[in-house]
């Protein structure tokens, strides 16, 4: 049998403002490699990439900047209180976002790597995962700490929300579960036990695939 041709992808994901940039923190210092599809996300649509340049065919001038950047809170609130332009957005920077995400996964040489996506199950990303990773706290909380994090109204906070699974929907889709309602330090425990375990599956499954 040949070799795995990627090492053991984790997709991290969870409700907007649950703690994922936490969890992936402390994955990142026990020195687990990380991508975040938020970084990739900006990257796509840098000036000069063609995803921007659909961006402002679709959306207008009002979603760009003076310096040419594109005006992230400004599309924002078209989107996530527009479900046909949320998907029309997604059309565009999905596909790119993909490539990125494979390509980084591809070349990792690590015994197991994160992907770490906000909208992993939604977007259909987690075709390029072989475990999801779901942090998870109350809904009420989620929405507290985004209007507070992001300075938004409630409405627009409570579009980001809705445009995501429910936490049932998400839960029952995770492989292993990140309850992220207690301590900082509660949760770099539970991510060193998941480390310690990942770090097992990834030797078994290379033994397999030696055989």
């Amino acid at each position: 049998m040949s070799a795995r041709r990627h090492p053991l992808t984790i997709g991290l994901t969870g409700g907007v403002a649950s703690g994922k940039s936490l969890a992936s923190q402390c994955f990142e210092a026990l020195g687990v490699p990380v991508l975040d599809a938020d970084q990739v996300a900006r990257a796509v649509v840098a000036p000069g990439e063609p995803a921007l340049a659909a961006i402002r065919q679709r959306f207008g001038e009002a979603v760009i900047r003076a310096d040419g950047q594109l005006d992230r809170p400004a599309l924002r609130a078209q989107v996530f209180t527009d479900p046909a332009a949320r998907r029309d957005l997604e059309a565009i920077t999905h596909p790119a976002i993909g490539r990125a995400l494979q390509a980084w996964r591809d070349d990792c040489r690590a015994p197991y790597c994160l992907l770490a996506v906000a909208i992993l199950l939604e977007s259909g990303f987690d075709r390029l995962v072989d475990r999801v990773l779901v942090v998870d706290v109350d809904e009420a909380v989620q929405l507290e700490r985004l209007i507070r994090r992001d300075g938004c109204s409630e409405t627009v906070a409570r579009g980001i929300l809705a445009a995501q699974w429910p936490r049932e929907r998400r839960l029952a889709r995770a492989d292993q579960v990140l309850d992220n309602r207690g301590s900082p330090e509660q949760l770099q425990a539970r991510v060193a036990e998941l480390h310690r375990h990942y770090l097992d599956e990834a030797a078994r499954m290379q033994r397999f695939a030696a055989v």
